[in-house]
């Protein structure tokens, strides 16, 4: 059953004779271990100027669509 899972979930790569196949189980411990890594780094880290008028501009456009459909 596990292994269908695996087959299921992997990733293609087009071109390559072989993918490694990683379970669900080793995806989830993957990337709690490098959310864990990082966290700390990242959350001291400030965000870029670019990506706050990026997020704005986001913002805007959201209020801009719901005020058309109201």
């Amino acid at each position: 059953m596990r292994e269908e899972i695996a087959q299921s979930d992997s990733f293609s790569t087009e071109g390559c004779t072989s993918a490694p196949v990683l379970s669900v189980d080793t995806r989830f411990r993957l990337g709690h271990a490098l959310r864990t890594i990082y966290e700390d780094s990242v959350d001291r880290q400030p965000i870029p100027d670019s990506q706050v008028d990026l997020l704005l501009r986001l913002r805007h456009k959201e209020r801009d669509r719901q005020r058309g459909s109201i």
